[in-house]
C-alpha cells in the first residue's frame, strides 16, 4: 500500500471518530490563554499517530497536540488531527483531518478529509490533485476584481494582527473574502476552484502541509506574501491562488506592506 493510500485510510478512520464526537457536542477547554482544544482533538491525534507508527515506524511525526515524535528519518508526517477546533466546539460544521508527508524537505503526499461532507482531497507530487478520485484543478479566474478569496486570523492577539489591513483591501478589490476557520479547507477549496485565493500569517506546518501540495498539484501558485519561495516550516506567511491572479495580489500586498492603501478604512462617525 502506498503512502497516500495509507494516509487516506487513516484520515477516513479519524474522520469517522471526529464525526462521532461532533454529534455528542463535546466540551472544550483552553490550552494556553486563547486556543481551544477538545477530547476529540486528542483522541483523533492518538489514533493517527498510532496508525502512522504502526505502518511507518521509522518516520518522524509532527502533530499539533504534541503526540508525534522525531526520528531522524528523511520522511516526516505533519498531522492536524482536528483542523477547525473552534468551529467543531461550537457545532459549526467546517473542520477536517489533515496529513502531509515530507521527504527530504519536500512535500510528496497530502490528504485533507472533511467527514461532514465526505470529501477526501488527495495529492501526490507529480501525480495531480483529486477530490473523491476525481481530478481537480484551480479556477480560471483571470482578474483580481472577479475573484473570491479567503483568509484567517489567529486566536491569540487577533486585535493586534496586521491582517485586518489585507482583509479590508482584498475585500474591496474582489468579489469578497471568506473566513472558514480552517486553513486546510481553504487550501483544498483553492485547489478545486471553489476559492480563487487564500492567504494567512503565522500558520503552523500541520495547517498547510497537505494543502500547499494540493494547490500546486492542481495547477496553482504558492509563495510567501512577498512573492518569495514558500517553506512549510520556515515562512512567516502564505499566499496560494490559481496562478493567474498571483501577480495582481502580490502587487496589492506590496502596497499594503508599504503602508499604502487603495481604499481607506472607514471611520466611525
Amino acid at each position: 500500500m502506498s503512502y497516500l493510500e495509507t494516509a487516506v485510510d487513516i484520515a477516513r478512520e479519524a474522520g469517522s471518530l471526529l464525526a462521532h464526537y461532533f454529534e455528542r457536542r463535546v466540551a472544550f477547554e483552553l490550552k494556553g490563554e486563547y486556543d481551544l482544544v477538545t477530547e476529540a482533538d486528542r483522541a483523533s491525534e492518538k489514533l493517527v499517530v498510532e496508525r502512522l507508527r504502526s505502518h511507518f515506524p521509522q518516520h518522524g511525526i509532527v502533530a499539533e497536540e504534541g503526540g508525534g515524535h522525531e526520528s531522524g528519518s528523511e520522511y516526516r508526517w505533519f498531522v492536524d488531527p482536528l483542523d477547525g477546533t473552534t468551529n467543531f466546539a461550537h457545532s459549526f460544521p467546517m473542520f477536517n483531518i489533515t496529513l502531509g508527508l515530507e521527504h527530504a524537505g519536500e512535500m510528496i503526499a497530502g490528504v485533507i478529509y472533511d467527514p461532514i461532507r465526505n470529501e477526501m482531497f488527495t495529492a501526490e507530487k507529480g501525480a495531480g490533485a483529486y477530490l473523491n478520485h476525481h481530478r481537480i484543478k484551480v479556477s480560471g479566474c483571470k482578474r483580481l476584481e472577479d475573484c473570491l478569496a479567503s483568509t484567517g486570523f489567529p486566536s491569540r492577539k487577533r486585535h493586534q494582527n496586521v491582517n485586518i489591513h489585507f482583509y479590508h483591501q482584498m475585500a474591496m478589490a474582489s468579489h469578497g473574502v471568506r473566513r472558514t476557520g480552517s486553513a486546510a479547507i481553504d487550501l483544498a477549496y483553492v485547489a478545486c476552484g471553489r476559492l480563487d485565493a487564500f492567504w494567512e500569517f503565522g500558520l503552523n506546518p500541520w495547517d498547510m502541509a497537505a494543502g500547499v501540495l494540493l494547490v500546486r498539484e492542481a495547477g496553482g501558485a504558492v509563495s510567501d506574501m512577498n512573492g518569495g519561495s514558500h517553506s512549510v516550516t520556515g515562512s512567516a506567511h502564505l499566499l496560494a491562488d490559481n496562478g493567474a491572479i498571483h501577480g495582481p495580489i502580490l502587487e496589492l500586498f506590496g502596497e499594503i506592506f508599504r503602508g499604502q492603501f487603495r481604499v481607506p478604512i472607514p471611520q466611525i462617525q
